[in-house]
């Protein structure tokens, strides 16, 4: 068992680790809202990841995808980064970066403050403009 767990490495730490998340929990969260990605299919936080997977990184509006190289045992430096995970991410995801976004919202004047469910309209409307082509296809 204990050289099992010496050939594996939980995914929600490892995006710790890499520096993908500022927190493990932050990590965790995006596993659990389907945020993150082995081998094509979605996975839980204690998902067990082994080097040669490819993990997908979906922070809207650029999905990431890595490689593992290796394992850490604690977070490490970016210039170390190389050494432990491949960047597979093509260029036309990063050039999402650069794109410029504009949304206006509009609500007119003395209507007061968006009630609940007001408020949970807006969101609903922001998660179909950022969502995924991916998942709209599912």
């Amino acid at each position: 068992m204990a050289e099992e767990r010496s050939r594996t490495m939980r995914i929600d730490k490892w995006l710790w680790s890499i520096r993908v998340f500022k927190t493990r929990s932050l990590a965790a969260d995006a596993c659990k809202h389907n945020k993150i990605w082995v081998g094509g299919v979605p996975v839980k936080p204690a998902r067990e990841i082994r080097v040669g997977d490819v993990v997908e990184v979906r922070k809207m509006p650029v999905v990431y995808t890595y490689r593992v190289k290796a394992y850490l045992a604690n977070r490490i430096g970016a210039k170390l980064l190389p050494e432990y995970v491949e960047d597979l991410t093509p260029q036309s995801e990063l050039d999402k970066l650069t794109q410029n976004i504009m949304l206006v919202m509009h609500r007119d004047r003395g209507t007061g403050r968006p009630t609940k469910k007001d408020r949970r309209e807006i969101e609903s409307l922001m998660d179909e403009f950022f969502a995924d082509d991916d998942d709209s296809e599912e």
